[in-house]
């Protein structure tokens, strides 16, 4: 049995978070160890008495080989700690626990997503503030930043589409499993996002949207981005967390000012009092980042970097017929996180095609 299915079954324990796996991996050497290890083994090892329950009634009931073949039948990748394709940025927030064990994934993710920004805000939003999402988020995509928020309705939303007019790339972090799309109304968004970026998770499939799901999400938001920016937020909006969790991440907060008198600019005057980068164009967000000559280094990036051994295989595996990407991982005998991000990267790179839904052909 593989050990990513181990990976899973933990990620469903309640109790055991980003530090009990890695005090779990410290003391076992791998979490295959750990889930078959007696109670007192885990207890010695520093689990809590009530993770260490839940563990051992869960592993009673729970088919590891039936969910990793669930998760195939949704079209469900997941991502590991372990793996080379786990989100560059996420990862170096493991010291603080902010990196979450399990990811996963509908879409790819691709190495140009370490140049990401998240952008945030009200579900009430204004004309003002979808003008200026719309004006500053077009300009940021087609600069080359993938722009990360949470597919919620109002800013969240608006700020997915205007990466999409653009051709840019986009990622949608959602409080539920993959299995549904919350809200049910952006279901054609997230289908768009999902060919051009990722839809994440760090929730299992049958996750309902519950009120307490929406921080841990929303910290993920800011970790998979170099930055914050809310454009527009009350005072007591959801985005004020998602940028308290930036600022506990280390990274940058950007707040777009407005009329001292409008509800909807209570929270992102607030911030910019409190020492948030003001914004009141693309080139602010830039500067900071020091990201003004991304759109032209991902672009040489694209035609001089050289092939990966899984992009060569990946390439080797396509012809002019179309492919399904579930038929290709069996052909090449890849994972399905390694073959999905390979395929972004060489259709950057012009070398293949997306002919339909997940179906690939040599360009």
């Amino acid at each position: 049995m593989s050990e990513r299915q181990y990976w899973v079954g933990f990620n469903y324990v309640r109790g055991v978070g980003p530090a009990g796996v890695r005090l779990l991996l410290q003391h076992f050497g791998s979490l295959r160890e750990a889930w078959h290890a007696p109670r007192e083994a885990l207890l010695n090892a520093g689990l809590g008495r009530r993770a260490c329950d839940n563990l051992l009634q869960l592993r009673q009931r729970l088919d590891l080989e039936a969910e990793l073949a669930r998760l195939d039948r949704l079209g469900v990748a997941v991502l590991t700690w372990d793996d080379a394709e786990y989100p560059v940025l996420l990862a170096q927030l493991r010291a603080i626990d902010h990196a979450p064990p399990v990811l996963y994934l509908r879409g790819t993710l691709t190495e140009t997503d370490e140049w990401a920004l998240a952008v945030v805000g009200t579900r009430a939003v204004t004309p003002y503030g979808r003008q200026v999402v719309h004006q500053l988020v077009t300009e940021l995509a087609a600069n080359g930043l993938t722009i990360v928020s949470g597919l919620a309705r109002g800013l969240d939303s608006d700020a997915h589409r205007a990466a999409l007019e653009v051709g840019g790339r986009t990622i949608a972090v959602l409080p539920c499993g993959l299995d549904m799309i919350y809200p049910p109304e952006h279901r054609q968004l997230a289908a768009e996002i999902i060919r051009h970026g990722a839809l994440v998770t760090i929730f299992p499939p049958g996750t309902q949207p519950l009120r307490v799901n929406f921080s841990p999400r929303n910290r993920v938001i800011s970790g998979l981005a170099r930055g914050v920016l809310v454009v527009e937020a009350g005072e007591k909006s959801g985005a004020l967390i998602t940028a308290s969790h930036a600022l506990e991440q280390g990274r940058e907060v950007f707040a777009v000012p407005g009329n001292i008198t409008a509800q909807g600019s209570t929270g992102t005057n607030r911030l910019i009092q409190d020492g948030a980068h003001p914004v009141i164009s693309a080139q602010d967000v830039l500067s900071v980042l020091n990201l003004e000559r991304v759109a032209e280094y991902t672009s040489a990036r694209r035609v001089l970097a050289p092939m990966s051994d899984v992009e060569q295989q990946v390439l080797e595996g396509l012809s002019a017929e179309p492919l399904h990407v579930d038929e290709l991982t069996r052909r090449i005998g890849l994972t399905v996180a390694a073959v999905s991000s390979a395929l972004a990267t060489l259709e950057l790179k012009g070398m293949v095609r997306q002919v339909g839904p997940m179906t690939y052909v040599r360009a």
